[in-house]
């Protein structure tokens, strides 16, 4: 395969997280499902804030940030965000100050992700879930009279300059599978707010992988419009140019399964639960309970129904968030434990 990671060179980078991430087997997962092989690639170990896929794309934020002398980093999340968790220790990593705009109320006892905001330095301005973005411009007014410079990151880093770091992340994973002689069929990930699908499917075209991208919905229900699919060719074809990549999408270039929603973005089912039971008692790995747990919980279920056959090797992209369990402990505790 023709390496093309020298394109990354084109753009700032700051090296943040601890690369290349691990690619594992999952052979008690596999022997429990009956088939078929299982891969994970371990991006929940980035290091950076404890790990997660937000460090690839900070490393080309951050870096992009300073390029342009900011003084203050403006994001905005659920309360529970990894994104503006590990934005938080981005920022506190080079000096940089913070501001997070998260929905919601203000929590009395912060716990999980929202306990390292604060440990990390970050300020927190809670408002309502739609106004982060109107909320995220206001603040930036108010650092600018002060004579401060801000720099605004998307939600989830999820624009050319971030995704770049998952064009980056498929080019790695394809030179890890090549290094050890694997084809991998498909590859399943959670989707959000697009910037790792996205990246995803940059690299994938720039790396020649042949095999299947399915990206689980984690926040958007099939019964809703579904501009989604624009919105990733829109991001891919913005990557791509900033890269300097030949290359051009459209929608039906990308797999997004919408009907694993469950509850929504955030609540806890029994899908998210079963997989990070299964995941942590039978291979001593945790999924966190909003992304990975959905996601893990689509693929076991995509199996059992044997539309993903026992001859395939799949690749299961592990993008963190394990501190959020700590803020879901009462939906996690074990059947029949008793609260004393």
């Amino acid at each position: 395969m023709k390496s093309f990671a020298h394109v990354f060179d084109r753009v700032p980078r700051l090296r943040l997280a601890h690369l290349p991430t691990p690619v594992e087997e999952l052979p008690a997962l596999s022997r429990l499902l009956g088939g078929p092989r299982l891969l994970i690639k371990r991006d929940d170990q980035t290091g950076l804030g404890l790990g997660g896929n937000k460090a690839r794309k900070l490393e080309f934020l951050i870096a992009d940030a300073l390029t342009q002398k900011a003084t203050t980093i403006v994001t905005a999340g659920a309360a529970q965000s990894n994104h503006c968790r590990q934005t938080a220790a981005a920022a506190a990593r080079v000096g940089l100050e913070c501001e997070l705009v998260l929905g919601g109320a203000e929590q009395k006892q912060p716990t999980g992700n929202l306990l390292l905001d604060y440990l990390f330095g970050a300020t927190v301005h809670w408002t309502g879930m739609e106004r982060r973005g109107e909320r995220m411009r206001e603040i930036a007014v108010e650092l600018e009279r002060n004579g401060k410079k801000p720099y605004l990151i998307p939600y989830g880093g999820s624009n050319a300059v971030g995704t770049a770091g998952y064009a980056l992340a498929m080019v790695e994973l394809m030179e890890q599978l090549e290094r050890e002689r694997l084809t991998v069929d498909r590859i399943v990930f959670a989707s959000s707010s697009g910037g790792t699908q996205a990246g995803i499917a940059v690299g994938a075209r720039a790396a020649g992988y042949a095999g299947g991208l399915i990206g689980i919905s984690i926040d958007k229900g099939e019964r809703e419009p579904a501009p989604f699919e624009e919105e990733l060719s829109s991001l891919s074809n913005a990557t791509a140019v900033r890269l300097g990549l030949p290359a051009s999408f459209m929608p039906r270039d990308f797999a997004v399964r919408y009907e694993f929603l469950g509850g929504g973005y955030g609540v806890m089912g029994d899908s998210e639960r079963d997989a990070i039971r299964l995941l942590a008692k039978h291979e001593g790995l945790l999924l966190d309970p909003v992304y990975t747990g959905r996601a893990m919980g689509a693929l076991l279920s995509m199996i059992r129904s044997g539309e993903i056959p026992a001859r395939e090797t799949v690749l299961f992209w592990h993008t963190g968030g394990a501190p959020a369990l700590f803020a879901y402990a009462t939906d996690l505790r074990p059947p029949g434990a008793a609260v004393r």
